[in-house]
């Protein structure tokens, strides 16, 4: 039997395997226990490894409608909170009706870990890297993968989301439960299409927040961001155009962004190629982030001059992307593993090619980067199946949760999901929020997935406003007016 025709009846022996719960050390009500699963579905006599799961009980027995799973990071649930979505979960109506079930993912956190070398990167931190030094990028993505499989081996092949979504029946069974709900934000929205489409008639109420395109692959996801990144920029210019009296960028969006790359410039001559990029990083985060709309027109006025000191100044907080593995010798190896679940380009020049094009159009965010070599270009083993295709055959309504200015996952990806799914489509507007329900502190989404999770309440599709506004600055003219035109 293969893992591409497993059958959903090859679980059930572990149906009756029910877990020990213990209180959690975490001190926030929760008990914590592990659950066995299969490292290959296909062989399920054949090695084990633990999950490490978490639970609040529902508070009202006589209410109680089941458990509710949720997750989010990744691909693969690498920058997840895993088994802390109880806690975080257990401020919304959700604990009304349901056990809230948070697990660390195959290979993550305490479940059985997943490992990979920590290899200093030797290609230099830059968001407009020139050709010369595409080979060293390239050659950093190579090593990375040998060290991915000299740590990981056979196991690798195995951490994918199918098994991470059969990983997830598997809780279901052992927990003694018919079907199960699911809130996914990014890696997660995908994870659980992926459920859906292996257990349709085991998933219950579902929401994806935040979500990847059903139909991309993970090097095109990626790329979305340096799409996504440049769509804020603009919005944020055409703004800042309308305010050229207070900022003295242009009195058009085509001047602002004019400006913007005078700054790029002589940052990079005056203050160096560090600075220059993590001013197009801040670029992408600060246009997301529109209460900082006014910030940002201020720094790019500044960085025009390129003075050193001053560049600093402004870009002390900015991250960098990706973030430095720096501490020890081995790293989670989860996110390089899941990755590769899906087919990349071989032949380096496609990568090239589309570093030039994003490093003209799209460098803010660090759009360049996110177009680069990966360690999919030198995948080192065959995946077992091909990718799971989301489909809505079979399964009951649902919602997609997306912010319109969404710049890590592309709002494209939360339209297309709501359509395959045949989900409701809730959109924040004018927002370049990510992950929204019950972390956003945005109480009409909350309000509607609420009254969905928790009563069954369909709701239309529907625009809510964003809770992070734009600074209230009047255009130039309209001088009574306010910032949100």
């Amino acid at each position: 039997m293969t893992t591409s025709h497993l059958s959903p009846d090859a679980l059930n022996g572990f149906r009756g395997r029910r877990p020990t719960w213990s209180p959690s050390p975490s001190g926030d009500g929760s008990e914590q226990c592990t659950v066995e699963v299969p490292l290959d579905y296909a062989r399920p006599d054949g090695p084990l490894i633990s999950l490490a799961l978490t639970r609040i009980r529902a508070k009202d027995p006589a209410r109680r409608r089941g458990i509710l799973l949720a997750l989010n990071g990744g691909p693969g649930g690498y920058f997840g909170l895993g088994r802390g979505f109880p806690a975080v979960l257990s401020r919304t109506r959700l604990p009304e009706v349901y056990d809230l079930i948070g697990f660390d993912p195959r290979g993550t956190g305490a479940s059985t870990p997943l490992t990979s070398e920590i290899i200093p990167p030797k290609a230099p931190f830059d968001s407009r890297l020139p050709d010369a030094e595409f080979p060293l990028l390239a050659e950093d993505a190579r090593i990375r993968e040998a060290g991915n499989q000299r740590l990981g081996g056979e196991a690798r092949r195995h951490h994918n989301t199918p098994n991470t979504a059969r990983d997830m029946d598997v809780i279901r069974q052992v927990l003694g439960e018919e079907r199960l709900s699911f809130v996914g934000y990014t890696y997660g929205t995908y994870l659980g299409a992926v459920y859906g489409a292996l257990f349709p008639e085991r998933l219950d109420r579902c929401v994806l927040d935040s979500c990847v395109h059903p139909d991309w692959s993970w090097r095109e996801q990626f790329m979305a961001q340096g799409r996504a990144n440049r769509a804020n920029v603009e919005v944020w210019a055409a703004w800042a155009a309308e305010r050229n009296g207070v900022f003295r960028l242009g009195d058009s969006r085509e001047a602002v962004l004019s400006a913007v790359e005078d700054a790029a410039r002589n940052t990079a001559e005056q203050a160096g190629t560090l600075l220059r990029t993590l001013f197009d990083g801040a670029m992408g985060s600060r246009s997301a982030n529109r209460a900082r709309w006014a910030e940002l027109g201020h720094l790019v006025n500044e960085l025009r001059t390129g003075d050193a000191a001053v560049a600093g100044r402004w870009l002390s907080d900015e991250r960098v992307w990706p973030p430095a593995e720096t501490e020890g010798t081995t790293r989670c190896g989860v996110l390089d593993a899941v990755t590769l679940e899906k087919d990349w380009p071989a032949g380096l020049e496609v990568y090239y090619e589309d570093m030039r094009v994003f490093r003209e159009n799209y460098p803010y965010g660090y759009g360049m980067l996110r177009a680069a070599p990966w360690v999919g270009a030198f995948r080192a083993f065959t995946p077992p199946q091909p990718p799971v295709k989301p489909t809505g055959e079979g399964l009951s309504p649902g919602l997609v949760v997306h912010a319109d200015g969404d710049p890590t996952d592309h709002y494209e990806g939360g339209a297309a999901m709501a359509e395959r799914l045949g989900y409701r489509l809730i959109t924040v507007a004018d927002s370049g929020q990510h992950e929204i329900y019950g972390l956003s502190g945005n109480a009409a989404v909350d309000a509607l997935v609420d009254a969905y999770l928790v009563d069954g309440v369909v709701p239309e599709d529907t625009v809510c406003a964003s809770t992070v506004l734009r600074p209230d600055l009047p255009s130039d003219d309209t001088s009574g007016a306010t910032g949100r035109a």
